[in-house]
């Protein structure tokens, strides 16, 4: 009865996969008093406070944990976040300015010619083999309704594409232009995917059930972010039950860390990859593997550039790229003052003078990655103050506190932008209505929301449509009057002229050229 309800299950993909393999061996005596030692000796051994009330496969699993973390490294990480040391930037003045011209260029002022100049360099480096993507996709849908992994969300659009599919939809069309442009076969953009604990598995399984969109399964690779324990608020490590390490993810700054420990970075190495786009998967307007991005990058030789948009007013609450005391970084809204946020660009009165929002849209040479080892170790851990369940170490009991009884945690992907010097690091603008529409918010919200992406895309393919002379007809609702167009049909406005004199019924799907 229990193998029947078990099958059942699996089928409703509602059991765990975290327990299949080879059973579970406990760790020997002498494997556990080495471990315990370490934690006694910091201080921290109250983790082992129900070791012995265990079953074989939780001691196996709580060993493993625990042996993955150093505490005295933890201990480090904790006494910083709760009793942070003051700084004020060696006594200073924080001096905040643009990013210099040369290390900046705009899609929105820049000529046909120069961009179609990246745009062809970019492919060029695509079809040799060179150009690799980074997804960041650990974050699961919950705010938008949904336990599932976010690229699996469905945003609403006429063709029902999911994220995931519509990213890996773009990722197939670079490949589709550059074998056009090059004359070559079979020219692939590997994909690695960053997912967290609670979204590998699901992630894992649906990119199965879709036979990764279309793409060879050897050229996508699902990894994992890191994890780091939860602190209380007088510095010990917290259970989650008697069994478990109360964690969380490490932060999208636990890429750099990731990139090493899930081999990713080798597997790089071993395929030739120079070039690398990271972003993050909630954008559904992200264009994977920009040739453009690639080729403005790689001309400037730099070890990071990045994608921003034209900050909306002095309101918007947006990071902003910059330089802060002469190094490249972000600062966010909460840190600049109104006269800040305020200032015009001396060179174009009616612009704000720090108007580059960051979009988490990232371009990194792979020399740059090769140098992890050397500067991870550097990149500071912020801190958010949490209520988090917990299993009181000394009386056993379950506690679901009602204010915040602790810390997680976590790292920044743009921590790593002062490390580098001003001529390492570049900044593209692009049109945020082509290029930037996140997903934030649950349906309904009317602010990065399921509508306004769905909106975006539909708009975006409208345009398309009408710059190569076609016309969009609507009788439905404003939100109607828009067109989906295929990744597979058109990258980025391109190749649509079978449209030039076509007048399209809104809301469509375009899928394939007829």
């Amino acid at each position: 009865m229990a193998a029947t309800f078990n099958n059942l299950l699996d089928k409703l993909h509602l059991t765990s996969k975290e327990n299949e393999g080879p059973p579970a061996q406990e760790p020997t005596k002498e494997e556990f008093e080495e471990l315990k030692a370490k934690y006694v000796k910091s201080g921290q051994d109250q983790v082992f406070a129900f070791y012995e009330e265990l079953s074989v496969a939780e001691k196996a699993g709580l060993f493993e944990r625990l042996k993955s973390f150093d505490p005295d490294h933890i201990n480090e990480l904790a006494d910083k976040a709760l009793n942070p040391p003051k700084t004020s930037d060696d006594g200073g003045e924080v001096k905040l300015e643009p990013l210099p011209d040369e290390a900046t260029a705009s899609i929105l002022d820049s000529k046909d010619d120069q961009i179609q100049s990246w745009y062809t360099s970019g492919l060029e480096l695509v079809s040799k083999g060179q150009v690799a993507v980074v997804l960041m996709a650990g974050g699961q849908g919950t705010r938008l309704g949904s336990s599932a992994p976010k690229g699996c969300f469905n945003i609403g659009l006429p063709s029902q594409k999911s994220l995931f599919q519509i990213q890996a939809e773009r990722i197939l069309k670079v490949q589709q232009l550059a074998e056009k442009e090059s004359g070559k076969k079979d020219i692939a953009i590997p994909w690695y995917i960053m997912t967290s604990g609670p979204t590998r598995g699901p992630t894992e399984q649906f990119f199965e059930e879709h036979q990764y969109f279309g793409l060879q399964k050897d050229n996508v690779s699902i990894f994992e972010q890191g994890v780091l324990p939860c602190i209380s608020n007088d510095g010990k490590i917290l259970l989650e039950s008697k069994a478990k390490v109360a964690v969380a993810p490490d932060g999208n700054g636990g890429i750099y860390q990731a990139l090493l420990t899930s081999n990713v970075r080798t597997d790089m190495r071993k395929r030739g990859i120079r070039h690398i786009h990271a972003y993050c998967v909630d954008n559904c307007l992200v264009k994977v593997a920009d040739p453009v991005f690639i080729g403005f990058a790689a001309s400037k030789d730099v070890d990071i550039a990045t994608k921003v948009v034209r900050k909306r007013n002095a309101k918007e609450s947006v990071g902003l790229i910059l330089q802060k005391n002469g190094k490249p970084d972000v600062v966010e809204y909460s840190e600049i003052d109104d006269a800040t946020a305020e200032a015009k660009d001396s060179k174009q009165p009616d612009l704000l003078k720090f108007r580059a929002a960051n979009i988490v849209n990232h371009y990194y040479s792979f020399g740059f990655l090769e140098s992890i080892e050397e500067w991870a170790h550097k990149l500071p851990h912020h801190v958010a103050r949490k209520k988090i369940p917990y299993v009181d170490t000394e009386k056993g009991e379950s506690i679901k506190p009602d204010k915040p009884n602790g810390i997680k945690l976590e790292q920044f992907v743009f921590d790593v932008f002062p490390l580098l010097k001003l001529d390492k690091f570049a900044c593209m603008e692009v049109k945020r209505e082509d290029e930037f529409s996140p997903l934030k918010n649950a349906k309904g919200s009317g602010e990065d929301d399921p509508d306004t992406s769905k909106r975006d895309i539909l708009n975006q393919g409208r345009r398309w449509v009408e710059n190569v002379g076609g016309s969009v007809e609507s009788e439905g609702a404003a939100e109607e009057t828009g067109v989906e167009v295929s990744p597979l049909v058109s990258y980025g406005g391109e190749g649509l002229e079978f449209l030039q004199t076509r007048t399209i019924k809104a809301p469509a799907v375009i899928e394939k050229e007829d």
